[in-house]
C-alpha cells in the first residue's frame, strides 16, 4: 500500500511551497514535517510558504510548526497561508453576496447604499452617489458617482447601461473621468469598469465581464 504524505514540498516561481494536509491528525502531519525538514536533499537557504489548507492552527501551533521548519539550516518561513477565516470575515462575504434592489432616480445630492452588490433600475443622475460593499450594476444613466468594493473588495465592478459617471471608485482605486472615457456618449453600448491587473480602473465592454470577472456568476444549472 502506497504510504500517504501529510507533508509535501514544491518548487514554484515564487519560490518553495510546503503545503500541509489538513485531514490527517496534526500529530502525524507535525512528524512528518519533522522527518521532511531535516531530509539531505535540501540545500542553500530558501524561503518557504507554508499553506494550511481548511486546518484551523492556534498560536501555539503555527509557532511549533515555524520553529520545525527553522530547525533546517536550509528553509526559513516567509508566509503562512491559511484557508480559514473567522465568523466575522465569513459574514462578511455573506453580506457581500447578497444584493439589493433600488428603483426610481437617484437624484443630486442623494446616497444609496447597499451592504452587498446594488441593483439600481434608474439613472444616477449628476451629483447623485451610489455606494456598495459588493458591486453595482445600474440598468440606466449613470451619470454620477459609483463606489463599489467600498470596504476593499477589488474584484468588485460597476457596470451601466449608460456609462457617463463623474467619478468611479472601486475599493480605493480612483478613477475621474474624461471625455475619452466616456465612450457610451458616443457610441452606445453598456459597460463595465473594473481594476486591471496592473491596479488601475479599466472600462471595458458588458460583455466581456463573464470573461473579467468569472466568479461573480453564481448561477447553476442550464444546459
Amino acid at each position: 500500500m502506497t504510504k500517504q504524505h501529510y507533508v509535501t514540498i514544491k518548487g514554484t516561481k515564487e519560490g518553495l511551497v510546503l503545503r500541509l494536509d489538513d485531514k490527517c491528525a496534526y500529530s502525524d502531519m507535525i512528524a512528518e514535517l519533522r522527518n521532511k525538514v531535516s531530509e539531505n536533499s535540501l540545500e542553500g537557504l530558501a524561503e518557504v510558504r507554508i499553506h494550511t489548507g481548511n486546518r484551523y492552527c492556534n498560536e501555539e501551533e503555527l509557532k511549533e510548526i515555524m520553529n520545525i521548519v527553522h530547525e533546517s539550516p536550509h528553509l526559513r518561513v516567509a508566509r503562512i497561508q491559511s484557508e480559514v477565516i473567522s465568523i466575522e470575515e465569513s459574514n462578511r462575504k455573506v453580506l457581500e453576496n447578497q444584493s439589493e434592489t433600488f428603483i426610481g432616480i437617484v437624484r443630486s445630492g442623494q446616497v444609496v447604499e447597499a451592504e452587498g452588490d446594488l441593483v439600481v433600475i434608474g439613472d444616477v443622475n449628476p451629483n447623485g452617489r451610489v455606494v456598495a460593499a459588493g458591486s453595482i450594476y445600474v440598468l440606466g444613466r449613470l451619470k454620477g458617482i459609483a463606489h463599489a468594493g467600498a470596504t476593499g473588495n477589488e474584484e468588485a465592478v460597476i457596470a451601466a447601461s449608460w456609462l457617463e459617471a463623474t467619478h468611479l471608485m472601486i475599493a480605493d482605486k480612483l478613477e475621474t473621468m474624461t471625455d475619452e472615457l466616456t465612450i457610451l456618449s458616443e457610441q452606445p453600448e453598456m459597460e463595465c469598469a473594473y481594476i486591471h491587473p496592473n491596479g488601475f480602473i479599466a472600462i471595458d465592454r458588458l460583455q466581456e465581464l463573464r470573461i473579467l470577472r468569472p466568479n461573480l456568476s453564481t448561477f447553476k444549472g442550464g444546459s
